[in-house]
């Protein structure tokens, strides 16, 4: 049964940084795509940032690139979210999301309709 376990967020001002950790455990393939979404209150929801197995593929929204990396343990289970130069139109409910298998996409790997799996969310508010 494939599990995931988020951790991290908070309250920042504009400006400061924050780590969410999500690690993903539990299906038998050697390969996995995982994936950063978030939503605010109103909106949809939308892809941050995904990283392919290996970190052979890294992809990220327009909104966040030279802002927000994602990279993964050498174990490849858990997967970060390190978050720079934080705005306030970055608060929202942040989700990670787990496709075991070889299957990756550059476009379509931030289409939360790609994956099955999710974690509970965790929250980051960005303070003006």
């Amino acid at each position: 049964q494939v599990q995931l376990v988020e951790s991290g967020g908070g309250s920042v001002q504009a400006g400061g940084s924050l780590r969410l950790s999500c690690a993903c455990s539990g299906y038998t393939y050697s390969s996995r795509l995982m994936g950063w979404f978030r939503q605010a209150p109103g909106k949809e929801r939308e892809g941050v940032a995904a990283i392919y197995t290996g970190g052979a593929g890294t992809y990220y929204a327009d909104s966040v690139k030279g802002r927000f990396t994602i990279s993964q343990d050498n174990a490849e289970v858990t997967v970060y979210l390190q978050m720079n130069s934080l705005k306030p139109e970055d608060t929202a409910m942040y989700y990670c999301a787990c496709r075991p298998g070889n299957w990756w996409t550059r476009s379509g790997s931030l289409d939360p309709a790609n994956f099955a799996y999710w974690g509970q969310g965790t929250q980051v508010t960005v303070a003006s």
